[in-house]
């Protein structure tokens, strides 16, 4: 499959090792493509990556990953927006202070009919580069419309997490519920970045 990583930080760049190890090809997506820490993570990924602009990645991906700041959505969705339409848009960035912190209302606005995803927002990178915790893989929580969710489980697991839908974009606020139970028990509650949930029945 061909992936668009829109941000090459940290974020950006441990999705992208996961998916280029699993045999997708990889567009980053930066406003600097000469940036060397850009370049050299695309060395690092192999003949299936390269780096282009923002524009380009967009053009080359199936699915585009929004891993930049939150506070930049806005302006990337509005610039680019119909070139997202017919694409798969996974929503991994957090609007941090802004009362709602996914960017699923300006999809709407700007890219109408691009095939919306929220998922890999509520859990640290710790979490995605070692995907198990004492032996037991670590379950990631998200929503999208049935249609992308074959697609969107395929990429989770090729993270090497376990997937975990909780419905259609309608549940939205479950999956960021989960952003503001980590972020507290991470931080308010001092138990560190390297916690995860899982889901047992």
């Amino acid at each position: 499959m061909k992936i668009a990583v829109l941000g090459a930080k940290i974020i950006g760049s441990t999705l992208a090792r996961k998916w280029a190890a699993a045999g997708h090809d990889i567009k980053l997506g930066v406003r600097n493509v000469d940036n060397p820490e850009t370049l050299t993570l695309a060395h690092e990924l192999g003949v299936r990556a390269s780096v282009g602009s923002t524009a380009e990645a967009i053009a080359f991906g199936e699915v585009v990953l929004f891993a930049i700041p939150g506070d930049a959505m806005e302006q990337v969705v509005h610039q680019y927006g119909s070139a997202l339409n017919g694409k798969i848009v996974i929503d991994a960035a957090n609007r941090i202070g802004s009362p709602i912190p996914n960017s699923l209302a300006i999809f709407e606005e700007y890219a109408p009919q691009a095939v919306y995803a929220r998922a890999f927002n509520n859990l640290g990178w710790e979490n995605f580069a070692e995907p198990a915790l004492n032996d037991t893989q670590i379950d990631l929580i998200y929503c999208c419309e049935p249609g992308a969710r074959e697609t969107l489980d395929g990429l989770i697991r090729d993270v090497g997490l376990n997937p975990v839908w909780v419905g259609g974009n309608n549940k939205i606020e479950l999956v960021d519920l989960v952003l503001r139970l980590w972020f507290n028990l991470a931080y308010e509650q001092k138990m560190g970045r390297r916690l995860a949930f899982k889901v047992m029945r």
